[in-house]
């Protein structure tokens, strides 16, 4: 019964991809409901929860001052990780990251660092020396597919929702003023669109049913401008240029709906 369950789930689900069809009903290029909220976790300097159908993940950012890796002087560190709690999913196991939560960490993180979410250089103190280093943390509670989009959406209302001490230095020293905090120097909302290639369609925001039987996955990070930041590709099967092409162009449109609930 186990190996013929997913073999059945498969012809049916690409039979509907086929007739046009998804099984929730949605058009190919629609997103599940979208939920998002900030300043949900009270011990973090920002902090985000998103819904993305039933998908559910937490984003918290924690900063302190460190010294800047020493190929960029005079850059902030931003540090992306994630966890894939085991009471998420059933195949979701505790212990080190595997390949999957590796993943989502770099993806998110290329997304929001290529895409110039937060002016990093605003973020030294004393070049060389003394930097906001800033710690974005993933955490899915709930996994019902497109973990990407969920993610990078999380991710950017958490940095937004993140405020630090004034800093100021006196005698090669930093004090930090906790009565005034300011917002991250906040360049650019950076987001991410994640399609399934089912057949030969194209499906956006994939379902965990639709994530089991896809053939290849592509996400593609996007500025405000239209501009490509980040593209992940994941699967076995190719995706060809058209169908790269004809994500970019549904990417535009969508991000630029994911962004209104940033506002």
């Amino acid at each position: 019964m186990v190996s013929i369950i997913p073999e059945i789930t498969r012809e049916s689900v690409v039979y509907l991809i086929k007739e046009g069809k998804r099984a929730d009903g949605r058009a190919f290029d629609e997103y599940r409901e979208v939920s998002l909220e900030t300043g949900v976790i009270n011990k973090a300097e920002g902090s985000a929860k998103v819904k993305l159908g039933n998908t559910q993940l937490v984003v918290g950012a924690k900063t302190q001052i460190a010294e800047p890796f020493s190929d960029t002087p005079k850059m902030g560190v931003l540090m992306t990780n994630s966890e894939l709690l085991p009471m998420a999913a059933p195949n979701f196991e505790p212990g080190p990251p595997d390949e999957n939560s590796v993943e989502l960490s770099r993806v998110t993180d290329r997304c929001i660092r290529e895409g110039k979410v937060v002016d990093l250089e605003k973020l030294c103190i004393i070049e060389g020396k003394k930097v906001w280093m800033i710690f974005l943390d993933i955490h899915v509670l709930d996994y019902d597919g497109n973990l990407q989009d969920a993610a990078v959406l999380g991710a950017v209302a958490a940095l937004m929702n993140t405020k630090v001490p004034t800093a100021t230095v006196e005698n090669d020293e930093v004090i930090l003023d906790h009565e005034k905090m300011i917002p991250l120097p906040f360049n650019e909302k950076a987001l991410m669109c994640t399609f399934a290639k089912i057949g030969d369609e194209l499906v956006l925001d994939p379902s965990l049913e639709e994530e089991e039987i896809m053939d290849a996955r592509i996400s593609i990070g996007m500025r405000a401008d239209g501009s490509i930041c980040a593209m992940q590709k994941g699967g076995k099967k190719p995706i060809t240029r058209d169908e790269i092409l004809k994500a970019v162009n549904i990417a535009k449109n969508k991000t630029e709906e994911l962004r209104k609930y940033l506002e």
